[in-house]
C-alpha cells in the first residue's frame, strides 16, 4: 500500500497529561508511521461526561503505509499499554490515561461497526478541530466538506481554545 497520511486526534485527563501524551506519540512512531506534524496542547473541560479532571488534547498527522484496520489496532493496543482498558461504559465516557482516536485517514471512508472514518464527531468538537486547524488548517473534512479552519471559525470557540 502506499504511503499516506493519517490525522489522530489524542486526549488525557490522568496523571501528566503532557507526558501521556508525549508518550502516546512516541508509541504512535514506532508501531504506525512517521509523525510529521503534532499540534500544540490545548485544555479543555471533559466533554459528553462530567469530571473535575481536564483534557490536555493534541492532533498530529502521520505518514504510514498500514490498512486502517492495522492503524486502529496499533493505537487500541497502545491505549491498553498506557493503562485504558475499554472506550466507554454503557456508552458513557469516563476519565482516560489516554485516548486515541483516528480522525481522518486520507483518501479513504470507512463506514463500519469497528471504525468509522472521517470521526463522526470530530466537527463538533472544539477539542477536535482547534489542533487540527493548527496543523492543517487547509485539509477538507471529507464529510462536510470544509476546511479545518472553516469548521474552526464555525464552532466559535469561546473559552474553550487554551494551549497548555
Amino acid at each position: 500500500m502506499d504511503v499516506r497520511r493519517v490525522y489522530l486526534g489524542l486526549g488525557s485527563n490522568l496523571g501528566d497529561r503532557r507526558d501521556n501524551i508525549a508518550r502516546a506519540v512516541r508509541q504512535i512512531e514506532g508501531k504506525v508511521g512517521k509523525v510529521v506534524s503534532l499540534s500544540s496542547l490545548f485544555t479543555t473541560a471533559p466533554w459528553g461526561f462530567e469530571s473535575a479532571n481536564t483534557f490536555a488534547n493534541a492532533a498530529l498527522c502521520v505518514e504510514t503505509g498500514m490498512e486502517a484496520t492495522g492503524i486502529l489496532a496499533a493505537c487500541q493496543e497502545i491505549e491498553r499499554g498506557m493503562g485504558r482498558t475499554s472506550k466507554s461504559r454503557d456508552g458513557i465516557y469516563h476519565d482516560r490515561v489516554i485516548d486515541i482516536d483516528i480522525l481522518i485517514i486520507e483518501g479513504e471512508t470507512i463506514d463500519a461497526q469497528a471504525l468509522t472514518v472521517p470521526h463522526p464527531l470530530m466537527h463538533l468538537r472544539t477539542f477536535v478541530i482547534d489542533p487540527m486547524a493548527e496543523i492543517a488548517p487547509s485539509l477538507v473534512h471529507p464529510a462536510t466538506g470544509k476546511t479545518m479552519r472553516q469548521l474552526q471559525d464555525e464552532l466559535h470557540h469561546g473559552g474553550h481554545r487554551h494551549k497548555v
